[in-house]
């Protein structure tokens, strides 16, 4: 498995493409090789290209505005050929009981999306929050979406801190997504239900490495929401530093 940091940690370094170039080299100096693309400025793939090519880094994953993701579904795919990422993402899906975020409706909208991404060579990714922990119908709805697609069309960025935060285990979830787990987030949980840096929290970790390496995971990356008045750079410096003791 392979380490690499989420942008949206850094959006407030992102916000036109002189910070983002700069933000992608600071995380190269730092070591990273991965990264994920979200919550950045608009820019063009080949942009993008050129600045991975330059800081010796692969974008493996992206989150996608959802309106460009439903009515652009080849181009998004195309777009993410140019700068060789074939992950593509959703970060985020408002689930209620009934309505237009109902989980029947989301089946509805995605369903064509996924399979047009699968026709192109795509894989795409929904993350996870608390929220998707909640119970309809006797199951949340991480299992409803789980068993709504087909494990070759739909994978799970599984966070490890939403998780925890939603009442759930990790570990378990990363066994019950086995297959379907490419990509995950590393973001620490404290006792007052914080985000922190990986390994300055309470999440075992060494429990979330072993099981994820049997799971199929490829990419675990570094993300942290809100460092609470920390630089968010000196945050996922913190993180890389403790996994690298640990052997990646």
């Amino acid at each position: 498995m392979e380490i690499g940091v989420q942008f949206y940690t850094l959006r407030d370094f992102c916000k036109d493409l002189n910070s983002f170039s700069e933000t992608l080299k600071k995380v190269a100096d730092i070591g990273y090789k991965n990264v994920q693309i979200s919550g950045t400025c608009d820019y063009e793939p080949q942009w993008l290209a050129s600045e991975l090519k330059k800081n010796g880094l692969k974008c493996v994953l992206t989150h996608t505005k959802a309106d460009i993701l439903q009515s652009e579904t080849e181009l998004v795919a195309k777009n993410h050929d140019v700068f060789d990422c074939t992950y593509v993402g959703l970060g985020f899906y408002d689930f209620k009981e009934e309505g237009s975020e109902s989980i029947e409706k989301f089946i509805d909208i995605y369903t064509p999306v996924v399979n047009a991404l699968a026709e192109n060579g795509k894989y795409f990714m929904y993350h996870n929050h608390a929220h998707e922990f909640k119970k309809i119908g006797g199951k949340i709805i991480l299992q409803h979406l789980a068993e709504a697609f087909p494990t070759d069309k739909l994978g799970f960025t599984l966070d490890t801190y939403w998780v925890q935060a939603g009442g759930g285990d990790p570990v378990q979830w990363i066994e019950k997504l086995s297959g379907r787990v490419p990509c995950i987030h590393l973001k620490d949980h404290t006792y007052d239900r914080k985000m922190a840096v990986v390994g300055e929290g309470n999440i075992d970790f060494d429990r979330v490495f072993q099981n994820a390496e049997k799971a199929g995971t490829k990419y675990m990356l570094v993300e942290q929401d809100d460092c609470y008045g920390e630089d968010p750079f000196d945050c996922i410096k913190r993180s890389y530093e403790y996994l690298k003791s640990k052997g990646f």
